[in-house]
């Protein structure tokens, strides 16, 4: 039997019009369970003292069962705005390594950077360059500084433009850092987003148009405003002791 790779066929669920391959691969799901554990169906029956339909049915719920939390964990994703990862025996959280210095980073300069995607790729780890060139998203609650206190400044990671204050940054539910408001009005960039069939505001860094996340309007007071962002792209420089 061919290998499945349910987050690449989730999707189906999601269309009424893909029913049929929905419950195929409901099915074909079943019989992996019963084969990953070495039981026929017989066998398994004989064991419970049921028959084999009623076996049948329920792998059939347990496969739905596994399909429904696939699909939550892809909703989940795409709340901030990039296609799912996808899901792997040797997937792991995404963190960002050590990587050689880069000469384009810096804290003071802010005049526009524009880079070619084969320099962006050599002097940024590859997580920072998927999310900061790619648009992906960073697993919710997995970056670290979703629920970060340390007073001091976030950077763009990419190119070093400071976009926030500790201060402005709140705590949020969402599983990304978040942030009521910028340090300078143009310290990032907006664009219109609709993918995954919403509306929605992207936030780019305002120098070198990394991408952040997005921006809502569920934040607290006073500006309203709830920044999403992806750890792996901020650089937190902590402030000098007085």
């Amino acid at each position: 039997m061919p290998s499945i790779n349910p987050a690449n066929q989730i999707l189906a669920l999601q269309s009424g019009s893909k029913s049929g391959e929905c419950a195929a691969l409901r099915k074909e799901l079943s019989v992996k369970f019963v084969q990953e554990l070495r039981l026929p169906y017989a066998e398994t029956a004989r064991q419970l003292g049921v028959s084999t339909s009623a076996v049948n049915q329920v792998f059939l719920r347990l496969a739905r069962t596994v399909l429904l939390i696939l699909l939550f964990m892809n909703i989940l994703s795409a709340c901030n705005g990039a296609p799912p990862p996808t899901i792997t025996k040797n997937s792991t959280v995404m963190t960002e390594k050590q990587h050689p210095v880069n000469p384009y980073f810096s804290h003071t300069d802010t005049t526009s950077l524009t880079l070619s995607d084969a320099v962006w790729k050599e002097v940024l780890s590859p997580a920072v360059y998927e999310v900061a060139r790619h648009g992906s998203t960073e697993p919710a609650f997995s970056g670290k500084y979703w629920d970060y206190e340390g007073k001091g400044t976030y950077s763009c990671a990419a190119c070093g433009n400071r976009l926030f204050r500790s201060d402005a940054k709140f705590a949020s539910t969402c599983g990304w850092p978040s942030f009521f408001e910028t340090v300078r009005p143009n310290s990032v960039l907006y664009r219109k987003d609709s993918s995954f069939g919403m509306a929605r505001t992207e936030v780019v860094c305002g120098r070198c148009k990394a991408h952040l996340g997005h921006v809502f309007d569920d934040g607290p007071a006073p500006t309203g405003k709830r920044f999403c962002m992806n750890s792996i792209v901020l650089d937190f420089e902590p402030d000098k002791a007085s």
